[in-house]
């Protein structure tokens, strides 16, 4: 069994195969709305890309906010590689790439279905349950520890 890479790529660099996957999970399996799926966060953030056997079968990306603040987003996973790890790998590399960075607070959207999974790796829910694009999300913080 080959293993899973994942690399951390500019928007530049991930765009094609990014979109490809968020495409395939959000607009065609979930329904969000095609002009929803990009925004002006895409340009700046920091795009993880997973590999197995050489093709792209997921995504997520970090977008750096002010005050040693991030967000992790439009993290999607393929179908048929779903239930593989893929998803928790993605997340644990924005998380290492959020240290990395200086970043003191990582908070994202959960769609509520996905709540458990990022329990499971820290997240805290917070706040009330809201729509964003016709899914049910509850937002989820992570406080990072300090590094020397």
């Amino acid at each position: 069994m080959n293993p899973l890479e994942i690399l951390i790529k500019p928007w530049q660099e991930a765009a094609q195969e990014a979109y490809l996957i968020r495409k395939q999970v959000f607009v065609e399996e979930q329904g969000v709305p095609e002009d929803m799926e990009l925004d002006e966060h895409d340009l700046s953030a920091k795009h993880a890309l997973a590999y197995k056997d050489g093709l792209c079968v997921g995504t997520g990306r970090l977008v750096q906010l002010d005050n040693h603040q991030a967000q992790i987003g439009r993290m999607a996973v393929l179908k048929g590689y779903r239930n593989q790890h893929i998803g928790k790998s993605i997340l644990n590399s924005l998380i290492n790439q959020s240290k990395i960075e200086g970043i003191s607070r990582v908070s994202l959207h959960a769609q509520v279905s996905a709540i458990p999974f990022y329990a499971k790796l820290g997240f805290l829910a917070e706040g009330p349950i809201y729509d964003e694009a016709g899914i049910a999300h509850r937002n989820m913080i992570l406080l990072l520890e300090k590094t020397i």
